[in-house]
């Protein structure tokens, strides 16, 4: 049955509201205040610049990136993250807010205490899903259900040598609370295309968590002060929690023009965009690029994105407990800036899907 009209509110009534991305944008700079460096330690303290500089990123996914008719499934995410420098200790350093420092506090059994480099890592976002029909206004059944996630994430990194271990916790909200249709539609808006009319059928409110850990391992196949060289990384790990359980492994390749000796530059990846320790002094003075292929392969045990609510009856569909993804892109670094463009191709995630998923992310960089 078509949903009835809604009546708009008595003119008199209306109060002018802020568009959905610009409210999204304005949380993340009050969150950004919360996890700056305390007044007494800046960004150019020698305490922490010795030690590398904080690093803030903006990340765009988005599935129009994967072409015509992709307008479906993981259709947006965007993504904010503060990269703390290299860090003595997570409950002490100067170089770490005092927030975040009384936060590992309650967080100790998390994050590893052997290491010879570590730092944290803040994100703060939102991702869409939605089906392939966006002029449907009934429960499309046998598509994936409407959902909306916003996310909070504090992750933990502690290298030694060429080994990695990355932890992250995130914590959030799914369903109307979310705020996905008023996003997404504001979104919309100002790229001028049509807007998904089933968010009715969206799945309700649930408070979600998700633990994830991960083990990389970098394999240097050239010298570390070789002009040109190329790396191959490997990954194995999993994740627990209502938002989603699974175990992956997966690999990265990359060549380039002064490579990074970090842990990968793919996006999705734990400890991409930036976000690890590195044991060699970033050259703020010269540029660099290099290229990457990367492989990832999951198996699901839950998704909420398809599985639908934990604790009450929604919409849901039958997924499909392995999937993989395949994604290619490239890494240019000038100054303080970096810039990061990659394309992921993934398999059905449920059965009857019509296409295979296809989408785009955006990464813009700046070291402080």
């Amino acid at each position: 049955m078509d949903r009835m009209p809604r009546k708009p509110p008595p003119p008199s009534r209306t109060v002018p509201t802020m568009p959905a991305p610009t409210r999204l944008l304005s949380s993340f700079f009050l969150f950004a205040l919360a996890v700056l460096p305390p007044s007494g330690v800046t960004a150019g303290d020698k305490r922490c610049v010795d030690r590398g500089r904080p690093v803030i990123n903006m990340r765009s996914d988005n599935d129009l990136f994967g072409g015509s008719g992709q307008d479906q499934g993981y259709s947006n995410g965007l993504m904010f993250t503060l990269v703390s420098p290299n860090l003595s200790d997570y409950t002490r350093d100067p170089c770490l807010p005092g927030a975040a420092r009384r936060l590992n506090r309650y967080l100790r059994r998390i994050y590893r205490r052997d290491f010879e480099q570590q730092n944290m890592v803040f994100s703060f976002g939102h991702a869409l899903f939605t089906p392939t029909d966006y002029t449907r206004t009934d429960l499309i059944t046998d598509d994936r259900p409407y959902v909306g996630a916003f996310l909070l994430g504090f992750g933990y990194n502690a290298r030694t040598g060429d080994h990695l271990h990355t932890s992250l916790l995130r914590l959030g909200m799914v369903g109307p609370s979310a705020r996905g249709e008023q996003v997404q539609n504001g979104w919309h808006r100002i790229i001028g295309v049509d807007q998904f009319e089933g968010w009715d059928n969206q799945i309700g409110d649930e408070l979600v968590f998700q633990y994830v850990h991960e083990h990389q391992r970098r394999h240097a196949l050239s010298p570390p002060d070789s002009r040109w060289g190329h790396d191959f990384i490997v990954h194995r790990g999993g994740a627990v929690g209502n938002y989603g359980s699974h175990l992956n492994a997966g690999f990265e390749w990359r060549f380039g023009y002064r490579l990074p000796d970090d842990f990968g530059s793919s996006p999705l990846r734990p400890s991409g965009e930036n976000a690890s320790p590195t044991l060699l002094s970033a050259l703020h003075d010269r540029s660099r690029w290099h290229l990457f292929v990367t492989a990832d392969a999951r198996a699901v045990l839950n998704d909420i994105t398809l599985d639908g609510n934990t604790f009450k009856d929604s919409h849901s569909v039958d997924k499909r407990h392995l999937v993989a993804d395949i994604g290619y892109g490239m890494v240019f670094t000038r100054s303080r800036w970096k810039f990061a463009f990659a394309r992921y191709h993934r398999t059905r995630e449920f059965e009857g899907q019509r296409d295979r998923p296809v989408f785009g992310s955006f990464t813009i960089s700046v070291a402080l």
